[in-house]
Order: structure tokens, then C-alpha cells, then sequence
């Protein structure tokens, strides 16, 4: 097992880890805002000890990657992806995006994925696409002043806001009966303050704002597309439903009442999925 980094065109220093065989087919894991890696723990495990290769990074500005100024935007966060593909050699690979990762997979997978044979199959969880901002186009979406709510909240108490998410509605924990886990609320305050705070601010356009509708048009291959009908975060009408409609080789698998976290707090549910997806 291994843990490094890699340095940018831009000199950027991105985090990943790297576990299994190298000769075993690979994992990518995208994590969500304001996260990393180790979002990805019950997952990267399982899928260790299933025979695959298993790969996550911090996205720049998150984690124990720099903590940018710039290029806290879709284009350069694939751009990185692609730098660390390559640095890699990553073929027949599969990446797995949650929430702006799945963003950041769109993405990666329509500019830099295909042509080489990098990628092989690819899944959005509770992921952004299409877009998640309102405007004409996009009428179900949400108001721009949801996400001006967001930076404000951040900047004036980000300790504050990283508890109150965690704690309400990224989990569900604000339903009536749900099970709280104060170790899962505790371990995302702990990523999210690692992370630095303009790239956390400057992201929160890049995951609202960011329009993947033509990125899912180009993608061939095929596309697992889950979803929570309860993700409070990013909601479920105007995200999952639409991105499958606009891939050409999506499926849509729709979780009941399950939450914009769901792949930690039903781990166990999503792995099985996943793994059918992976060897179907």
C-alpha cells in the first residue's frame, strides 16, 4: 500500500493513495465537496479485498493536496485527474464520482478518458450533473441564492458550517428515526477542515454552477447513475434522472428514501451494487 503525490503543470501537489496489484483492474474514487480520500474508506477496503486495484486523491485545494488560490474548477480538476491517469498509466480503469466528484468524472471521462482507453465504466452517486444551479434551462434546479447562502455560511463560521452539514441533512441525520453516528459527523468536520477555505469557497460555484449536459452527451461507455430519493444536498428530480436520460449508455438505479451520504451510511447496499456493476 502506498500514499504519495504528484506535482502538476501548475505545480500543484495532489494527494492519492494506491493499494492492490498493479496488474488488477483499477478503482478511481472522486470524492464530494469539501472532503477526501478518506471519504472513500468503506469502499476502498472492500474493493481491496474483492482483487481490485484501488486508487483516491485529493482534489486540489482538499485534503492533503495544496491549498490553491486557483483553478478550483471542473476544467482543471480534470485536467489533474488526467495528469495523475497518465502518471499512473491507468487503462480499463473505472471511476466512481460522489456529488462534485461525480462531477469531476463527468468531465475527466468526456475530455480525457476515452480516446486512450483509460476508462472502462464509470459511476455517479448523488453526483451534481447536469447542473445544479436554476436558470431558464434548467427550471427544477436550485436558486442561485441557496449557494450565495453556502458561501456566506462558510465564510463566516466554516467550522461551524462543516459541523452543521454533517449533522443535518448530508446524512439524513435530521430525519425523524434516523440512526446518528458521531464518529461519521466528526471524520467530515475532520476532512473538511483540512482543506483550504478560498478552494472550498471557489468550489461551491464549481459544483453548482458547472453545466455537464454536452460532457454526458460524448460518454460511450457505460454509466451507473444511483441516486437517493431523500439527498437533500443534491436533489434527486433534477440530477440523476436527467443525467441517464442524456448518457448513451446510463442506467439508473433510484434508493428509496436513502440520503446524498448513503454510500457510508448503507456502505454494505452500495459496495454489492456496485461490485455487480463493476463485474456485470
Amino acid at each position: 500500500m502506498s500514499g504519495s503525490f504528484i506535482t502538476t503543470a501548475d505545480g500543484t501537489q495532489i494527494f492519492y493513495k494506491d493499494w492492490g496489484s498493479k496488474d488488477a483492474q483499477p478503482i478511481v474514487f472522486h470524492h464530494g465537496w469539501p472532503l477526501s480520500a478518506d471519504d472513500w474508506d468503506a469502499q476502498m477496503l472492500f474493493f481491496l479485498h474483492e482483487g481490485f486495484r484501488v486508487i483516491a486523491h485529493d482534489r486540489r485545494g482538499h485534503g492533503r493536496s495544496s491549498q490553491t488560490e486557483t483553478g478550483n474548477e471542473m476544467d482543471t480538476y480534470a485536467a489533474d485527474m488526467a495528469e495523475l491517469a497518465a502518471h499512473l498509466d491507468l487503462r480499463n480503469a473505472i471511476h466512481v464520482g460522489h456529488s462534485t466528484g461525480g462531477g469531476e468524472v463527468t468531465r475527466y471521462v468526456a475530455k480525457f478518458g476515452q480516446p486512450q482507453g483509460r476508462v472502462a465504466k464509470a459511476v455517479l452517486i448523488g453526483a451534481v450533473p447536469p447542473i445544479m444551479v436554476k436558470s431558464d434551462k434548467n427550471p427544477g434546479g436550485l436558486s442561485l441564492e441557496v449557494f450565495d447562502g453556502f458561501r456566506a455560511a462558510q465564510a463566516a463560521n466554516r467550522a461551524q458550517f462543516f459541523l452543521d452539514i454533517p449533522t443535518g441533512p448530508f446524512y439524513g441525520y435530521n430525519r425523524a428515526g434516523a440512526e446518528v453516528s458521531e464518529g461519521v459527523i466528526r471524520n467530515w468536520w475532520r476532512q473538511g477542515m483540512m482543506g483550504g477555505t478560498k478552494a472550498h469557497y471557489d468550489c461551491i460555484k464549481a459544483f453548482s454552477e458547472t453545466d455537464f449536459t454536452e460532457d454526458l452527451k460524448v460518454i460511450d461507455v457505460p454509466v451507473l447513475v444511483m441516486h437517493g430519493t431523500d439527498d437533500q444536498i443534491v436533489p434527486f428530480a433534477d440530477s440523476a434522472p436527467l443525467s441517464s436520460k442524456l448518457l448513451k449508455n446510463g442506467v439508473l438505479k433510484v434508493y428509496e428514501g436513502l440520503p446524498h451520504g448513503m454510500a457510508t451510511t448503507h456502505a454494505d447496499l452500495i459496495n454489492a451494487d456496485l461490485l455487480a456493476f463493476f463485474r456485470g
